[in-house]
């Protein structure tokens, strides 16, 4: 890999560009870490299940009557009863006081708190499992929906983890645990105290870190982000990457912008940027794959198969 002071810098161009960067669909979003009470709490029959079959903690179950023997939940309920979680039989009232104007189907769950990955442990992770690995930074984003929503499109593109700052953003809440559809069952989620330090060991372990901007960044189409570990850093609804963690990425990239919509969300920015990055490495697999099928035909042809 080349040596830091080889990366290149990023060159100033002046071109229309789909911003980044997302106004917040509510008024005020929450600046700090929230202590509300629904933080620990998850709800959703898709959600509980996923956090049922996964390695999460539960103090208490709140459902229906008639999903206590339901297929998709009896042995599942069986087996947290047995490790000392509390199942409530509750009426659909009682419902929603527990989980006031959400969308309960019926069950609520009380879990003990996300357990965060150290950073060093998430990275470590990462390249056990994949010699180019994709990791997801996202500074500053304030909705837990947005946040939820990254999670399951990182997740379903197979990004290895995501790393989050400890103040100002929202945190693993139980409405990004419900946006995110069990995906963080199967996700790991790093929180540090310090954005940029944390930029700077992912560059020590071998990233090379790509920053989306709303201008001035070289496009996303154009990038060639080569078979290499990679980190994906967006930046907060409304104001973006701020300029320090700018001046820590090695390359700023933008996606181009041909309608007349003057901002994405960030999600879905998001969610676009690292289908380029993946799509860049599929071909060779496809074109691995279909040459180990084409090689197996001719072989059972030949008979030697």
């Amino acid at each position: 890999m080349p040596e830091q002071n080889s990366r290149p810098i990023p060159k100033k161009k002046h071109h229309k560009t789909k911003n980044f960067n997302s106004k917040p669909q509510y008024r005020d979003f929450p600046r700090t870490n929230s202590n509300s009470e629904d933080e620990d709490r998850i709800y959703g029959r898709h959600s509980v299940e996923a956090a049922l079959k996964g390695d999460r903690s539960f103090n208490r179950i709140w459902l229906l009557p008639q999903l206590r023997y339901n297929p998709q939940f009896h042995a599942l309920l069986n087996e947290a009863k047995a490790k000392g979680t509390l199942i409530d039989e509750v009426s659909q009232q009682r419902l929603d006081q527990i989980a006031p104007r959400s969308n309960h189907q019926g069950i609520v769950a009380q879990v003990s708190p996300y357990k965060y990955k150290e950073l060093d442990e998430l990275i470590t992770l990462a390249l056990s499992k994949s010699d180019r690995p994709v990791i997801l930074v996202a500074e500053g984003i304030a909705d837990p929906h947005n946040l939820g929503a990254i999670i399951r499109t990182a997740e379903a593109l197979g990004v290895e983890g995501l790393v989050i700052p400890q103040r100002r953003a929202a945190g693993i809440t139980s409405t990004a645990i419900k946006v995110a559809a069990g995906a963080l069952e199967n996700f790991s989620v790093a929180r540090v105290v310090n954005l940029n330090r944390a930029l700077e060991e992912l560059k020590k372990a071998g990233f090379w870190i790509y920053g989306t901007v709303a201008a001035e960044g070289q496009f996303v189409n154009r990038v060639e982000f080569g078979d290499r570990p990679i980190v994906l850093v967006v930046g907060s609804e409304g104001e973006g990457l701020s300029l320090l963690v700018q001046r820590n990425c090695d390359i700023l990239i933008s996606i181009p912008l041909s309608g007349k919509t003057p901002s994405l969300n960030v999600s879905v920015a998001t969610g676009m940027a690292l289908y380029e990055i993946y799509s860049q490495r599929w071909p060779n697999s496809w074109r691995l794959e279909t040459k180990c099928k084409i090689d197996k035909k001719n072989a059972m042809k030949d008979g030697n198969f």
